[in-house]
């Protein structure tokens, strides 16, 4: 396992970071546990969660796992999404940022978090609000750095510009989606993240499944997060994504290597990423991610996974610039 920067942080995360979403729900505790502990074998040090998994269960899973090594990895965690019923129990106010963040402390067991990421654009709440709660908690040492996940890159910059005028901590990581079948993050945010010197960890670089190739076939469309997740449902819905899929396992076959560790090669690839973000329900689902760094890919795989689904245009749309 390799160390890279995250950022301009100083702190040193491994190459691949494992996402928690699935703790608590797909996978019960012990499940959990093995794959953190197949994780920390690997090398990983390096977890990403959020208060909504399960309403607080995936942090409190996690929490009991680091509780003995705390100093030897980083923990991530989210606010934004609904953690009650009541009007204020969601966004990027300060009153919903400071609550969400002390319940998120308590359930991990920690007093502090590595990256605290905004988890969706909040339109209701300022960005020198935002700015100001999140400075306080780093001068409070209950958070190390700042991310934000979900962002549009103009909405990043808008909190940078923000940050430099009124003197305020500055986002330091993004996380953004971003897999074979959804490469929209390498038009503006990851050029906007090298240029800016930020730390990125992608989410779902197996498109929920997709990229396995288990949806290409009759029996694979009953069940799965594609089928029962309205969300993903719509996501990735339609014939360019059936055909990215089936396509995509299909080469993977002919190179002797399972999907996802070759989906997982691919965004590691991608010299912007600093960690894709692994997730799995069980040890076995998890196994052929973590082989990914021992499959380094080489141009010409690289050049016909383009062929399977192209790379966007450049932001400025002037096609034959693109380097």
């Amino acid at each position: 396992m390799n160390y890279k920067p995250l950022g301009k942080t100083g702190i040193m995360v491994s190459q691949l970071c494992f996402g928690t979403m699935s703790f608590g729900s797909r996978a019960d505790k012990e499940q959990s546990h093995a794959m953190y502990s197949m994780c920390r074998e690997s090398g990983i040090n390096f977890f990403d969660c959020a208060n909504v998994y399960q309403k607080g269960v995936a942090e409190e899973y996690l929490g009991s796992f680091i509780a003995g090594e705390r100093d030897k990895v980083v923990v991530t965690t989210k606010a934004y999404g609904a953690m009650g019923e009541g009007v204020n129990d969601k966004g990027c106010s300060a009153k919903n940022l400071r609550r969400s963040l002390h319940q998120s402390l308590k359930r991990l067991g920690t007093d502090y978090v590595d990256v605290f990421f905004l988890h969706h654009y909040d339109p209701c709440t300022s960005e020198e609000e935002v700015l100001r709660t999140l400075d306080s908690f780093v001068r409070e040492g209950k958070v190390l750095s700042i991310g934000v996940s979900n962002y549009a890159a103009y909405q990043v910059e808008r909190l940078l510009r923000t940050s430099d005028v009124k003197h305020l901590v500055g986002v330091q990581c993004i996380q953004p989606m971003y897999n074979l079948a959804k490469r929209m993050a390498e038009v503006e945010l990851f050029p906007m993240a090298q240029a800016e010197g930020m730390g990125v960890i992608t989410y779902s670089p197996l498109a929920g499944g997709l990229l396995t190739g288990r949806y290409a076939k009759a029996d694979g469309k009953s069940s799965g997060r594609l089928v029962e997740n309205p969300k993903y449902k719509v996501r990735y819905e339609g014939p360019f994504y059936e055909q990215v899929g089936a396509s995509f396992a299909e080469y993977a076959a002919s190179l002797g290597l399972h999907p996802a560790t070759l989906g997982i090669a691919w965004v590691m690839a991608n010299p912007a990423v600093t960690a894709p973000i692994l997730g799995a329900a069980s040890p076995e689902q998890l196994m052929p991610s973590l082989q990914a760094i021992s499959h380094p890919l080489n141009g010409e795989v690289l050049k016909h996974l383009d062929t399977i689904s192209p790379p966007l245009p450049p932001a400025h749309d002037r096609t034959e610039e693109r380097s």
